[in-house]
């Protein structure tokens, strides 16, 4: 059974910890905060001057760790080796690396000492479950998949991670952050440890606390346009596009092209929901209840074959973007413009 971030935490927390542990996956966020607390919670400062290392998988390879984790501890009870980008090892990458390289390491791993505890942090992907390396750290160790969020869940990330801090966050605030930063949670978290620095922790963070620290329009922004689009507000969504086309460089054509292609697949889905009751709809949507109301306006304003159109047409704007049957120079904000007016005629 996979264990949860939350009991590892506690765990590493209570000293109960484990002499291998394989942090995998595409979320690398969640790899560097549990790296992180086990640094901070195997050795003291003193202790780690001797019994801490740091080894980097691209500059490392498998004899240099197998030899550095059979070392005993100085005046600890542990020593800590944590191998940072370990899917640039070597024994990483070829098929066959259990009958050749990674042979010491899985001799090693089969037998770990108890006093080492070696932390193999392999990012930005899945380490291969068919590899014997795999099977003896899932043996004698510990394996954690950190799975990468989906763009729908990060708006309640936010909210859990600000009230983690002691902060509160509008719902709106939530999913604009959401939006505008997208899954990678490093960058999302670190914008929201900025945005707690200036805002008290007695009141709740809002959509202008958001607007006017991270940098996004008030009036201009993705938000904006999708609610013009589906109020058929002609005018205001113009607007948005004009405000684009003069900075594209903070609104660039395939965060646009990328949100409205999710926004128009979440009004197919409302149209192919049977139950319209706002609980079934916020889990078909992938939206907090909150947002239902706007996808029932959405979903009344284009229907199930317009919806189909329109995402025809942003892929035909994406691949003018990649130069696919565009004609001549044809900037994003002039693509944009014709988009939007198809969607709306």
């Amino acid at each position: 059974m996979a264990i949860t971030i939350n009991q590892l935490f506690k765990d590493i927390g209570n000293r109960a910890f484990k002499p291998v542990y394989l942090l995998h996956g595409e979320e690398s966020y969640f790899i560097d905060k549990i790296t992180s607390f086990i640094e901070d919670k195997v050795l003291s400062e003193a202790e780690k001057s001797f019994n801490q290392t740091i080894l980097y998988g691209k500059d490392s390879d498998v004899i240099t760790i197998v030899n550095t984790a059979k070392r005993f501890p100085m005046m600890s009870d542990y020593q800590l080796i944590i191998v940072k980008e370990a899917q640039d090892l070597k024994w990483a990458k070829g098929a066959d690396d259990d009958k050749k390289a990674s042979d010491p390491l899985l001799a090693y791993l089969e037998n770990p000492l108890k006093s080492t505890i070696l932390v193999l942090c392999y990012k930005h992907g899945k380490f291969d479950k068919r590899k014997k390396v795999y099977k003896a750290i899932d043996k004698n160790g510990l394996v954690f998949e950190s799975a990468e969020i989906y763009a729908d869940k990060i708006a309640t990330w936010v909210e859990s991670f600000v009230a983690e801090k002691g902060y509160r966050i509008q719902i709106q605030a939530a999913a604009l952050l959401a939006e505008y930063l997208g899954n990678n949670l490093s960058k999302v978290a670190n914008e929201l440890e900025k945005l707690m620095l200036s805002i008290p922790a007695t009141r709740e963070i809002t959509v202008d606390d958001v607007q006017a620290n991270i940098g996004i329009s008030k009036e201009y922004n993705v938000f904006e346009l999708q609610t013009a689009i589906a109020r058929r507000d002609v005018l205001k969504a113009n607007q948005i596009i004009n405000y684009f086309a003069d900075k594209p460089k903070a609104n660039p054509m395939v965060l646009v092209l990328g949100t409205l292609n999710n926004y128009f697949t979440k009004i197919l889905r409302y149209h192919y929901t049977a139950d319209k009751s706002q609980h079934v709809l916020a889990k078909e949507l992938g939206v907090h209840p909150f947002f239902v109301k706007e996808y029932e306006l959405a979903g009344k304003a284009y229907s199930k074959e317009k919806a189909f159109r329109v995402i025809s047409h942003l892929r035909e704007s994406d691949l003018k973007t990649k130069g696919v049957d565009a004609t001549g120079n044809t900037s994003d904000g002039e693509l944009m413009k014709e988009l939007v007016f198809k969607i709306m005629h």
